[in-house]
């Protein structure tokens, strides 16, 4: 049993019944043009942040010769993620969309950033315990499923390259695919959900517009493209009915952490271009499983009771 959290006197949570996409809109001084500034200001934070990753690299390349080599194999049209130093690089670029999402929200939105996290203003960590315990159970049953049925992994698979730096790259896995994970819910199922919402009311369009954008951020053939708009589809629909960013940074997060950890000990690929069409029924079993799980801990959509729904969601 977790008891409420004392959030009424915060002023970042969203007025009574606000709908998670319509965050933007909730606030008195909002106008139409504040989204694209805040749009303008993430896109542009996060330039400035890549930009002076690279620049630190690079100095520090001339010091560390394997860095720059580490970095030069990393931004090649066919990186390894099988190697800890690219994997490390390519996931840390990645994270680099959270601090951006956010401070556009705060200084182009003129909001708090924490808006972008639930209805309440803040993230409800009180929730992902139960969340993460399911999402771990689905996906590692979900894998044991397709470990057993036919098809190969379309990439440069090795299992051999897997006993070397394969507990390195699940060290590198585990410390970096939480913030990756988040950063991305907090790009596509935060910041654009909340764009969209601003002007468009219904639902719908705040949920399904994005998906695009976060299948072309993947770089997958025709059926791992189809597996990953189910789970952008469910991330967005369950970010709306819940409130909040959790379960979907939960299912997310479980994902990636098995499917590196898979390929660390040599049983999955992690520079696999496409998904086995065999594989593609048990995902989206696995993702439509674990929405309905977490719709059962949810009021019905609208009905959140403003700040005391933080508390009471993951009651019981």
């Amino acid at each position: 049993m977790v008891s409420p959290s004392p959030l009424h006197a915060q002023s970042a949570a969203a007025p009574r019944g606000t709908a998670f996409h319509r965050m933007a809109r909730a606030k008195p001084d909002y106008r139409w043009w504040r989204p694209v500034l805040t749009l303008l200001c993430a896109a542009g934070i996060y330039g400035v942040l890549v930009l002076a990753s690279v620049v630190f690299l690079f100095i520090l390349g001339f010091f560390v010769p394997a860095v720059a080599a580490t970095v030069d194999s990393a931004v090649s049209v066919h990186p390894d993620l099988r190697d800890p130093g690219q994997l490390a690089f390519l996931l840390g670029a990645v994270c680099l969309l959270w601090p951006a999402a956010v401070l556009g929200v705060r200084w182009g939105g003129r909001r708090s950033g924490g808006t972008l996290s639930s209805v309440t203003g803040r993230l409800r960590w009180q929730l992902f315990p139960r969340l993460l315990a399911v999402a771990a159970g689905l996906v590692l049953a979900g894998s044991a499923v397709t470990l057993l049925l036919p098809g190969e992994v379309s990439g440069e698979f090795s299992g051999a390259g897997a006993a070397g730096g394969g507990l390195l790259m699940l060290l590198v896995a585990v410390a970096v695919v939480p913030f990756q994970a988040a950063a991305e819910e907090y790009a596509f199922r935060g910041l654009l959900m909340q764009v969209i919402g601003s002007w468009l009311r219904h639902p719908a369009f705040a949920i399904l517009l994005p998906v695009p954008l976060f299948v072309l951020g993947h770089g997958y053939g025709l059926v791992g493209q189809i597996d990953v708009a189910v789970f952008a589809v469910a991330a967005g629909w369950l970010t709306w009915r819940t409130g909040g960013l959790e379960a979907a940074i939960a299912l997310h997060v479980v994902n990636n952490l098995v499917v590196l950890a898979l390929g660390a000990v040599g049983l999955a690929d992690p520079n696999a271009v496409d998904l086995p069409l065999a594989h593609l029924p048990v995902s989206i079993a696995v993702v439509l499983a674990y929405t309905l799980l977490v719709l059962r801990w949810f009021p019905p959509a609208g009905s959140h009771p403003g700040p005391a729904f933080s508390g009471t969601a993951a009651a019981g």
